[in-house]
């Protein structure tokens, strides 16, 4: 139930303007459960929800939908559309809620048992195929995806909002992120490299994916169990209640500055993940004309994302992140002229070789946003007394959404106008506008994000500073 223990006396607040005196402080101690182990169970989250994200993105609405079920394409974006704009905007809510709850047993984690059966039910509903009837497909499908899109959102902020209560130091954020883009890498794999073997073992077609979605529907749900077991949170956090009002609360988020800075280059490197994730199987099968290779296209991909992470985590020390997320960016979107260019006659293993080249970049485009928001909402405690992981999560999640599902959208309507049709042979002009949306345009947005990255604020000895004040803050108190 909403409530709890009696607030502080008021804490003063401060400008985020203001300049911060050097750190007087030595870097925080992590908490001794922040082992290995745990880190590793913690990231089965991120297993789960990126297992479920990528095979929307890339699998379901623009091949199973499309290929299996017989959805038009437009109509394809559109159920995606729908379905994630509901999710985004209960983002920012659950945010709320999470920030404010006051259960014995946590602010965050009892979510996680609430929420993981009608995630994993709702996911295994997705994949059966009701009728032959467009606009039957249409409702059934859509239904289906805001319900499993509220469940995860249920899950997944209250997820993403224990980090910077789990690990307080720069590094050890980057450290646990880590660990959960790790666990994000596997649900990769077991999107794009698994799912439509898995299916095809049952027998291909509709029946095939109905009973895969089963199988992944208990895969994705067991993991919460062993998440709610190995996570924690401070009490500090939570004698801590959060007084701002809903609408002050969104208020102060969009005039910090820092925290505008973040979303921007994030939601940059997103749409370009987006959109490449839902053009990619598209891509080899109708441009390369190999559509068998996707899969094992991605096995290598994902595997040069997983060897490049701890390269970056032994770097990451030395370096700024928004520095880092601006080299993998350079990185990734230089991988993206060779799909552009690349042709079905060329040898098998320089089209192999392209994606695992670009997942050197895209390692850690993906890991440092994540990894920054902590700070963030360090910077946010200065300035306003409470603790609001959840509402910065859950607009972090929000924006995000917001901009790839509009991305995707768009995409299902250009290529319903172009006349991509399903086990058609494409014209030149259809196939050269699919190379233009798998390459070009996520390198748009990569540019975008690194013009927004300039001169990012909250380096390593700006947050130094601002954890300096919060302990001084805290003894006064």
């Amino acid at each position: 139930m909403l409530g709890g223990p009696a607030a502080r006396p008021p804490r003063t607040r401060h400008r985020l303007s203001q300049p911060l005196p050097a750190p007087t402080v030595a870097a925080p101690v992590e908490d001794r459960r922040l082992t290995p182990a745990r880190k590793s169970v913690y990231a089965t989250g991120d297993f789960t929800v990126n297992t479920v994200l990528v095979s929307l993105n890339i699998v379901y609405v623009f091949y199973f939908l499309t290929e299996v079920a017989g959805l038009r394409p437009e109509l394809a974006g559109a159920v995606q559309f729908l379905g994630r704009m509901v999710d985004a905007f209960t983002d920012p809510a659950m945010g709320r809620i999470s920030d404010r709850v006051r259960w014995k047993w946590g602010r965050r984690r009892p979510f996680f048992l609430l929420a993981a059966i009608p995630f994993g039910v709702s996911y295994a509903l997705l994949w059966v195929t009701p009728s032959d009837s467009q606009l039957a497909m249409f409702v059934y499908y859509t239904l289906w995806y805001v319900l499993l899109s509220v469940s995860m959102t249920v899950l997944s902020v209250p997820y993403l909002a224990l980090q910077p209560e789990m690990a307080t130091g720069y590094d050890a954020r980057t450290a646990l992120n880590t660990y959960r883009n790790v666990g994000s890498l596997a649900g990769t794999f077991a999107a794009v490299v698994t799912l439509r073997p898995v299916a095809n073992a049952f027998g291909g077609g509709p029946e095939g994916y109905a009973w895969a979605g089963v199988v992944y529907g208990v895969l994705i749900t067991l993991p919460w169990l062993a998440v709610y077991a190995a996570t924690w949170e401070r009490p500090d956090f939570q004698t801590r209640r959060t007084e701002m009002s809903f609408r002050e609360g969104v208020r102060v988020l969009l005039r910090h500055a820092t925290f505008r800075k973040l979303t921007g280059f994030y939601i940059c490197g997103r749409i370009s993940m987006d959109v490449v994730g839902a053009m990619l199987i598209v891509y080899f099968t109708h441009v390369i004309g190999r559509t068998g290779d996707f899969e094992l296209t991605m096995g290598l991909f994902i595997l040069s994302v997983t060897i490049s992470l701890p390269v970056w985590l032994r770097i990451a020390p030395h370096f700024e992140k928004s520095t880092l997320f601006i080299v993998g960016s350079v990185w990734w979107a230089a991988s993206f002229g060779l799909i552009l260019v690349a042709q079905p006659d060329w040898p098998r293993w320089v089209l192999l070789m392209i994606a695992p080249l670009g997942g050197i970049g895209y390692a850690v485009v993906d890991l440092m946003p994540w990894s920054m928001l902590g700070e963030v909402v360090d910077e946010d405690d200065l300035a306003t007394g409470e603790r609001r992981e959840g509402i910065y999560n859950g607009f972090f999640m929000f924006l995000r959404k917001v901009g790839g599902t509009v991305a995707v959208l768009l995409l299902g309507t250009v290529l319903g106008a172009i006349g991509l049709e399903r086990g058609e042979t494409q014209s030149e002009a259809t196939l050269q506008t699919i190379r233009v949306l798998t390459a070009v345009v996520p390198a748009i947005f990569l540019a975008l994000g690194i013009w927004i990255a300039r001169g990012y604020p909250l380096t390593r000895a700006a947050h130094a500073r601002i954890l300096s004040r919060l302990e001084a803050r805290d003894r006064a108190d």
